[in-house]
């Protein structure tokens, strides 16, 4: 069977994964630890753990159990007491991890009760802090500061050395695809690729590399991007011809809604910019991948899987 690693978040990343995982692939996912925002860093600061947020989304969507009970883990509490705001799933896997004292353990005891058949990596068990340096030069610090501050960001770095699990490593250098997943650029992506042993597992690995691009822009982070800027970042990083294909919508949303987005949420569509892809010598793969059917603009799952899966089994 096929082996696909995927690297990311939660949001973007859990939207692959609930149609990937009805494929006849070997998934291992990767999360990201440094989230410091509402539930997740909360409980962060006061264990002095590693985020568990986007690990629950992922595994939520992982999950074949039936819909009512992933509600139950994904149910966020709202009340006057302490617990206002923290999923019940964040508890879990706080009172998993503070028991065993690993993250990667109280995943692998998560998974059993959520019946997810695939495999999911914290990327490092350390408590991390996420750092951008702004094109003006001002350090922000933490996750959740850097995504609201609506700034252009030239660095990002951590505040700890990261020590990145050895299999993470091992998957990503026995695997056939890495993914790496559409989401925030430099808080769901940028901190996988921050890591040297992570980046030197990717440049050395046999397997072919992807990027799903965002649909969106993020506010002040990636204004009026195109396709071709979010393979700028990541060459940065990777360096050139390090990715084999890049895969983006071409999906015609209504101006209605995309007006939407621009008044409220001051974000716009990932131009295809076709000129600008071509010079970075990557494949290609476009198709009609968004929906809009609940209101808001989002990837389909199933449409995404499909490719992705054609491309793996060529």
């Amino acid at each position: 069977m096929k082996k696909i690693v995927i690297l990311g978040g939660g949001t973007g990343m859990s939207s692959i994964l609930k149609g990937l995982k009805h494929f006849p692939v070997e998934i291992t996912a990767v999360i990201t630890v440094s989230d410091s925002g509402r539930s997740t860093g909360k409980l962060r600061e006061e264990f002095s753990t590693p985020a568990v947020g986007d690990t629950r989304k992922v595994l939520s969507n992982l999950s074949l159990l039936p819909e009512e009970i992933k509600e139950l883990f994904e149910y966020r509490f709202t009340t006057y007491s302490d617990l206002d705001g923290h999923p019940l799933g964040n508890l879990f896997l706080t009172a998993a991890l503070t028991k065993t004292g690993s993250l990667k353990t109280a995943i692998e005891q998560m998974s059993k009760i959520l019946d997810v058949r695939h495999k999911v990596l914290p990327l490092s068990e350390d408590y991390l802090t996420l750092m951008g340096e702004t094109i003006d030069g001002e350090i922000i610090e933490g996750e959740e500061t850097i995504t609201k501050s609506n700034k252009k960001y030239k660095r990002i770095f951590y505040k700890e050395t990261p020590h990145v699990l050895k299999e993470v490593l091992e998957a990503i250098r026995e695997a056939d695809l890495v993914i790496l997943s559409m989401g925030s650029i430099y808080t769901s992506l940028m901190p996988h690729l921050i890591c040297e042993d992570v980046r030197k597992a990717i440049q050395k690995s046999s397997a072919q590399k992807m990027y799903i691009c965002n649909a969106m822009t993020q506010p002040g982070e990636t204004d009026n991007f195109g396709v071709s800027n979010h393979l700028d970042i990541i060459e940065q990083y990777l360096g050139k011809n390090c990715l084999d294909v890049v895969i983006a919508s071409n999906t015609i949303i209504a101006k209605e809604m995309l007006k939407k987005y621009e008044t409220e949420e001051q974000k716009d569509q990932v131009k295809l910019d076709y000129d600008k892809i071509k010079e970075h010598n990557i494949e290609l793969i476009e198709a009609d991948l968004l929906t809009t059917e609940d209101g808001t603009i989002k990837h389909d799952s199933m449409k995404l899987s499909s490719i992705i899966f054609s491309y793996l089994m060529r």
